[in-house]
């Protein structure tokens, strides 16, 4: 075989191979917008579970993303500033809620904030404050998966900021503080947002550490995606109508985000 020859059949080969995985994982997103029709999909927007889950939803993922904005950035600042060992580690310990599975993180939460926990023994005798099964606890266990996504693009930020401009700020008396307030943050506000929307989609999609600790309570703790998973039961146009709802969202959250991309240089 020629190699011209050998090079279209690997073009052909390639193209044929990301175009069927490709198809794989469009198909079920395809499918759960394709087979529902507009009157059934307002039907099961109209189930009882569905507005509660909703609000539940909105209200605990934008106080997950605001814990995790907040704290988050003030951790990857000094985790890219560090340069030891020791950051490393702390760095590579952040992560490990993304390969933890979410059953696995809930059942840690539980364990170190219950009522019989590690730590929440001790919140409960000294605050009277029980945190399982409440709308807190929801936020808890998306601030713990969503997290380190927005640490990771943060971290990464951070690190790609030219060490000049920090010194030279250093050097004009600008204290800690005001460098990062002045120079860090604003030249990393690309990066922080996206990284800000993909920990909000993870926390919007959150189900196993919710129900390990926070349970599946109507108007309490029922977020969509436990919505989704009690409708299942009794109604599947319900399920599916809550399910195109989520997927809408994280498709707005995409596309945002490929706008906010800047646009590559052309070859």
């Amino acid at each position: 075989m020629t190699f011209r020859a050998s090079r279209l059949a690997w073009n052909v080969l390639g193209r044929t191979a990301a175009a069927a995985f490709l198809a794989f994982l469009v198909a079920p997103v395809l499918a759960l917008v394709l087979s529902l029709r507009w009157d059934e999909l307002t039907a099961g927007l109209s189930h009882p579970l569905a507005v509660p889950a909703l609000k539940l939803t909105l209200l605990t993922s934008a106080c997950s993303l605001l814990v995790v904005t907040s704290l988050g950035t003030l951790l990857a600042w000094q985790l890219a500033l560090g340069q030891s060992r020791a950051a490393r580690w702390l760095e590579t310990l952040s992560q490990i809620p993304i390969v933890m599975p979410p059953a696995v993180a809930g059942l840690g939460l539980l364990l170190a904030f219950g009522q019989q926990g590690v730590f929440g023994r001790w919140l409960t005798s000294a605050t009277g404050l029980t945190l399982p099964f409440t709308t807190a606890a929801v936020v808890m266990a998306e601030s713990f998966v969503s997290a380190p996504f927005y640490i990771q693009a943060a971290v990464a930020a951070f690190r790609r900021l030219d060490p000049e401009l920090l010194l030279a700020a250093r050097s004009l008396g600008a204290s800690p503080a005001r460098v990062f307030a002045r120079v860090g943050l604003p030249l990393s506000v690309p990066a922080l947002v996206g990284g800000a929307a993909t920990s909000w989609a993870r926390a919007i999609g959150e189900f196993g550490a919710t129900l390990m600790f926070a349970g599946n309570l109507t108007g309490r703790t029922q977020t969509m995606s436990l919505a989704v998973y009690t409708s299942m039961e009794s109604d599947l146009r319900a399920a599916q109508s809550l399910a195109v709802v989520l997927v809408a969202v994280a498709f707005g959250l995409l596309a945002a985000l490929q706008m906010l991309r800047p646009a590559s240089a052309p070859p």
